[in-house]
């Protein structure tokens, strides 16, 4: 559960007047279409007003709930919001012409040779120099890795175009 009231990002002394911000406008700006997201209306509606800086208790207030339900329906919206990210990064993975496995306790110095392999197999080219490549991985692979190691398995994918993508299972 989202345990705090602020808006994500938002300072406490500048949070909007919440009749100054029209969900259903936001949510057709956007393209909404409950019929095609993964998202409620109502959770669409809340992560809307919430970017846009109000607090949880205003929107509750608005709904005619409670606060810790907006909670609730939040932290529900951007739990679904992180697994569609990661099943397009899956399929993305899939459809990647290199994939490469980096194995827990593999040395970050070993990663680049091996993308570059398969990337010469698939005929693949890499616009990345072995230390920006390295840098890249570290960088994208967040917590897995922790200076030289790799500490929690990775998948390493390149699209046609050299495009870099890392994910942790």
């Amino acid at each position: 559960m989202v345990a705090d009231d602020g808006a994500p990002g938002s300072d406490p002394d500048t949070v909007p007047d919440p009749d100054d911000v029209d969900a259903a406008t936001l949510l057709e700006r956007a393209g909404f279409d409950a019929d095609e997201s993964v998202l409620t209306h109502r959770q669409a509606e809340v992560l809307a007003l919430r970017e846009r800086g109000l607090r949880q208790s205003d929107i509750a207030d608005r709904l005619g709930t409670s606060r810790a339900n907006v909670s609730s329906v939040e932290a529900s919206a951007r739990d679904n919001v992180a697994s569609a990210r990661e099943t397009v990064a899956f399929a993305e993975a899939l459809a990647a012409p290199v994939r490469v496995e980096i194995e827990a306790g593999t040395d970050l110095y070993d990663a680049p040779k091996r993308v570059y392999d398969a990337c010469d197999e698939a005929g693949v080219k890499v616009n990345q120099t072995a230390p920006d490549l390295m840098k890249t991985i570290g960088d994208r692979a967040g917590d897995a890795v922790r200076g030289r190691e790799v500490r929690d398995r990775l998948f390493v994918t390149v699209d046609a175009n050299g495009q870099i993508r890392v994910r942790q299972p």
